[in-house]
C-alpha cells in the first residue's frame, strides 16, 4: 500500500487531522491543496499556512500542539472562500455567520458541566425586553433571567453578550450542574443581549450601560428573581463577559465595586490597537478596591498579550485576583470550557 492509500484509509477510519506525537497533521488529497488558518495563526486570511507536499496529490502540515489544546480552522482557496475539510465533520459557528471546523487534542475535551443532569429540580428563565430609556441604542434590551431552585436568596451574576452565554456557552446548564453538585453556591442570572453594532460603543467602558443596569437591569432582576440586598451584602454580586463584554465585566467591577464585588472576565479587550481603555488608568491610578476577580484567556489569541498585562496591573496593586490561560483561541467553546473554574473561584 503506498502513502496516498495509507493516509486515505486513516483519514476515512480516523478523521482529520490526525493526531500524532503532539502534532496534529493537516492532510488534503488531490493535484492543488487550499491553504489554512485558525487559531493558531490568529485567522490571518493574507498570510494563511501552505499545505507541503508529501507525494503527488498528497499535501500536510504539521502543528504541534499542548495535548489539552481546542482548535477551530477552516481551508480557505486562492479567492479566499471557504473550504471544508471532507474527513473532519465537526463544525461549529463562529458567532459571526461563518462555520468553522474544530477538534480537540487527545487530552483536552468539552466541560462536562454543561451536559444537564437529571434528578434534581432545574432553573426557570425567564425572557423580557428591557425598556432602556435612551441609555442604549434601541432604546430596549432582551434580558434571560436565571433563578436556581431554592428558597434562599441569592447573589445575582450580570452576564454581558447574555444571550451568547445562554446559547453557545452552556451557561445555564453549567451553573445548574455545579450547583447540584454543590461546586458553587447558588446563583442567579441576568444575562443580557449585546445591541449588535452598538456593542463596541456600550461595551467601550460607558457610563450609560452602566446607568442601565442600576435604574433598569437591577429592578427588574429584584422583581423576578430572590436575591440577597447587596446594600446589607456589599460586593456580593458578580459580573461576566468575554472579550469586550470582559472588559465590561471588569469596568463594571471597579465603578460598582459595592454591588459588584466578583468580576469574571474572560478574554477581555483591554487595549486594542494600542489603546487603552479607562480600565487600565482606573487600576493604575485609582484606589484599590475590594474585588474578587478571575481572568482567563487562550494562549493562541491576539488579547493574550493584554489579559497578561492586567493581571500584572492588578496584582501590582493587591488585587485579588486569579489568571488562567487555556489551550485555544479566542471562541466560546473554550470560554464555556474554562468557565467551571471562573465560577468556583468566585462562587465556590
Amino acid at each position: 500500500m503506498g502513502l496516498y492509500e495509507e493516509l486515505l484509509t486513516r483519514c476515512r477510519r480516523k478523521g482529520t487531522p490526525l493526531m500524532e506525537d503532539g502534532k496534529a497533521v493537516f492532510i488534503w488529497f488531490g493535484e492543488t491543496a487550499p491553504r489554512l488558518m485558525g487559531d493558531f495563526n490568529g485567522w490571518d486570511e493574507e498570510e494563511p499556512v501552505n499545505l507541503q507536499t508529501a507525494e503527488e496529490n498528497v499535501w500536510y502540515f504539521e502543528l504541534e500542539l499542548p495535548n489539552d489544546a481546542y482548535i477551530e480552522y477552516i481551508y480557505i482557496d486562492d479567492q479566499h472562500e471557504r473550504v471544508f475539510d471532507p474527513f473532519n465533520h465537526r463544525k461549529i459557528s463562529n458567532g459571526i455567520g461563518k462555520v468553522n471546523h474544530f477538534f480537540y487534542m487527545p487530552g483536552g475535551k468539552p466541560t462536562p458541566w454543561m451536559v444537564r443532569r437529571y434528578g434534581f429540580d432545574p432553573a426557570s428563565i425567564s425572557h423580557t425586553v428591557l425598556q432602556a430609556g435612551n441609555l442604549l441604542v434601541g432604546g430596549k434590551r432582551t434580558t434571560h433571567f436565571y433563578q436556581p431552585p431554592v428558597d434562599e436568596p441569592v447573589p445575582l451574576m450580570v452576564v454581558w453578550d447574555g444571550g451568547d452565554y445562554l446559547r453557545r456557552a452552556k451557561l445555564a446548564s453549567i451553573v445548574d450542574s455545579m450547583i447540584h453538585a454543590h461546586r458553587i453556591r447558588p446563583i442567579a442570572l441576568a444575562m443580557l443581549e449585546n445591541g449588535g453594532p452598538a456593542r463596541m460603543v456600550e461595551y467601550s467602558c460607558s457610563e450609560a450601560t452602566l446607568w442601565f443596569i442600576l435604574q433598569y437591569l437591577l429592578p427588574e432582576a429584584h422583581n423576578r428573581l430572590n436575591l440577597v440586598d447587596a446594600e446589607t451584602n456589599p460586593g456580593a454580586y458578580g459580573a461576566l463577559g468575554s472579550s469586550l463584554g470582559g472588559l465590561m465585566a471588569l469596568y463594571t467591577g471597579l465603578r460598582l465595586p459595592h454591588i459588584f464585588g466578583r468580576v469574571l472576565a474572560q478574554s477581555g479587550a483591554y487595549e486594542i490597537e494600542g489603546f487603552d481603555f479607562v480600565s487600565s488608568t482606573l487600576v493604575d491610578h485609582g484606589p484599590k478596591l475590594p474585588l474578587k476577580i478571575w481572568m482567563d484567556a487562550g494562549k493562541f489569541e491576539y488579547l493574550v498579550d493584554t489579559n497578561r498585562t492586567m493581571h500584572k496591573k492588578l496584582e501590582a496593586r493587591g488585587y485579588e485576583v486569579q489568571y488562567h490561560e487555556f489551550s485555544a483561541g479566542h471562541n466560546y467553546a473554550a470560554w464555556r470550557d474554562d468557565l467551571p473554574r471562573g465560577l468556583e473561584y468566585l462562587f465556590g
